[in-house]
């Protein structure tokens, strides 16, 4: 199978299909929910962890030219940095439950253009993880898959999300699936217009992958690790602790099978 097959069937699993699952998510009960979103939370934070660190960044450094090698971790600094302003501008937004800081702490009525708004971020998100899928398969197949895992394991949670603002915003459910599905698309542009790019630039490759890892880093320190500290009963700790232990696992074994 070529490359560029390759990248568009894991692109599309980073989007489409989680779209698919959240939507899944949706048909469930508003108390079931609520049990299994903490859940998928903790285990998505393992998992973006567990290929960041296990993952992009050693790939990113192996790929460094020994004179570059100090600038991979300068490059995550940077990308951290990056993705915080970009959070502040509310381009980058990531909401994982119904009611989140951002949206209100209670069920409202949001303007459309709210809802508009979260597609437009979406779509910027996910063009963004179409670009470091590529990154990542341009380094290695089995590195790309493994980030593919990483990115649906997260983009999950973050539907359920998104569909709940857009329900709260007026959509109707079947306009709130059609839109997230389109916003998803943008994760196969981007992942083919860097597979066309980033060929002719070998060279910025660990840099991609360190964004890369930054990303990750970012989305489970800042936005998924304070959701789960909402819920401090010893209890609790304890799912989270393991479900992220399992995600760091998986992504290992995944690691270490696919070499």
């Amino acid at each position: 199978m070529s490359l560029i097959t390759w990248i568009v069937l894991f692109c599309l699993l980073g989007g489409v299909l989680s779209v698919l699952a959240a939507a899944l998510f949706l048909v469930l009960s508003e108390a079931r929910r609520g049990t299994l979103l903490p859940h998928l939370i903790s285990f998505a934070t393992g998992t973006l962890l567990g290929a960041a660190f296990l993952g992009l960044l050693p790939h990113a450094l192996e790929l460094a030219a020994d004179s570059d090698v100090h600038a991979i971790p300068l490059a995550v600094l940077l990308g951290l940095l990056g993705f915080f302003l970009l959070e502040k501008l509310v381009i980058w937004r990531h909401c994982h439950e119904d009611h989140c800081e951002v949206h209100g702490s209670e069920p409202v009525d949001h303007p459309q253009s709210t809802g508009t708004l979260i597609l437009i971020g979406d779509g910027l998100h996910n063009f963004l993880d179409g670009i470091l899928i590529a990154g990542a398969f341009l380094t290695d197949v089995h590195l790309g898959i493994v980030t593919s895992l990483a990115v649906a394991a997260h983009e999950i949670p973050q539907e359920v999300g998104d569909f709940a603002v857009l329900l709260h915003s007026g959509f109707t459910r079947g306009r709130a699936f059609f839109y997230n599905v389109l916003s998803s698309l943008t994760t196969v542009i981007g992942g083919v217009l860097a597979w066309y790019a980033l060929q002719d630039v070998q060279h910025i490759l660990p840099y991609v992958l360190a964004v890369a890892a930054s990303s990750f880093i970012y989305i489970a320190v800042a936005d998924l690790i304070p959701t789960l500290h909402q819920r401090v009963e010893g209890r609790a700790m304890l799912q989270q602790v393991v479900l992220i232990s399992a995600g760091v696992l998986i992504i290992f074994a995944a690691h270490s099978t696919l070499h």
